[in-house]
């Protein structure tokens, strides 16, 4: 298997969650019209859905070089001078689930932007169907490329009047290793929050540093929030990265939800776990207030 197919641990995670009752799932159909993807399997019926109200929400485009990233915005109408808080998606493109994440965060006061950093292959991933197809794209995003897009999206959240001083990011799956790289990249970042986030790469030319090797680096506070019953990141190397950021004398913090798997806050799959879930959205409103992202 070459790299631009291997599964990393968070997909591992993803393709053997724990087994799930099929009952209460959208149809393919209804799933494509609620703007669900369709490559992380059936869309539960109970999604989490919110509202626009007060809200200015929507798409962009930021200029990134000679090109232009999509993105997905929300911010609290008339507020100009929101925190900033980026939304690192999952290997699944910026679908209904990671806009609504945006929305609750806006509600929460924030400027939420969702980037579309794999927007340069071309290909919709909300619309791939096969797993296989999606790695083809994700894997093949280089870190330096990654943490560039971050940055602009950044800097054009600051200039549509956002503050930047109170940055943070906050990601899911394979944004949850974002997340532990732009800690190490970004000495504007505030604070940031890892959803179940890969720890140890695959090896992959285009991903330089696996987050255990850039414990030494961080440079901002990373609440880290994982699945005891998570298949692809064992319980082990969450205890070896808080080991190695505690040697280093780094600030992080971790949650372990015993009984949850992968992608426990991800309401719109069958990993959903909704005490999980909601405790770990608690958590990390706490922990951007306590590093003061959040008011």
């Amino acid at each position: 298997m070459s790299f631009e197919t291997t599964m990393a641990s968070d997909v591992v995670g993803l393709t053997k969650s724990a087994p799930v009752s099929r009952r209460g799932f959208m149809s393919a159909t209804a799933a494509v019209a609620a703007g669900y993807t369709l490559a992380a399997g059936p869309v539960r019926a109970g999604v989490v859905t919110t509202d626009t109200n007060g809200l200015e929400a929507g798409d962009a485009k930021i200029k990134v070089g000679s090109e232009e990233m999509p993105v997905y915005f929300a911010r609290p109408a008339g507020n100009t001078k929101a925190p900033v808080i980026v939304v690192a998606m999952e290997i699944f493109g910026v679908h209904e689930y990671i806009k609504d994440v945006t929305r609750r965060l806006a509600k929460l006061g924030a400027f939420a932007v969702a980037p579309d950093y794999y927007f340069r292959k071309g290909v919709d991933l909300t619309k791939v169907s096969e797993l296989k197809d999606l790695l083809l794209v994700v894997n093949a995003k280089p870190d330096a490329e990654l943490l560039s897009d971050l940055d602009a999206t950044v800097a054009w959240a600051g200039s549509q009047g956002g503050d930047v001083t109170r940055l943070g990011i906050i990601g899911f799956c394979r944004g949850g290793r974002t997340v532990w790289e732009y800690a190490a990249h970004s000495g504007a970042l505030k604070a940031g929050v890892a959803f179940y986030g890969t720890l140890v790469d695959p090896a992959n030319p285009a991903w330089p540093k696996s987050p255990m090797q850039l414990a030494p680096e961080m440079k901002a506070p990373v609440l880290g929030l994982y699945g005891g019953a998570d298949t692809g990141i064992p319980v082990a190397q969450v205890e070896q990265m808080k080991a190695a950021l505690e040697q280093n004398k780094k600030t992080a913090e971790f949650k372990i939800y015993p009984e949850a798997p992968h992608g426990f806050h991800a309401d719109y799959r069958g990993s959903y776990r909704k005490d999980a879930a909601e405790d770990a959205w608690k958590q990390a409103q706490a922990w951007f207030k306590k590093y003061g992202v959040l008011s």
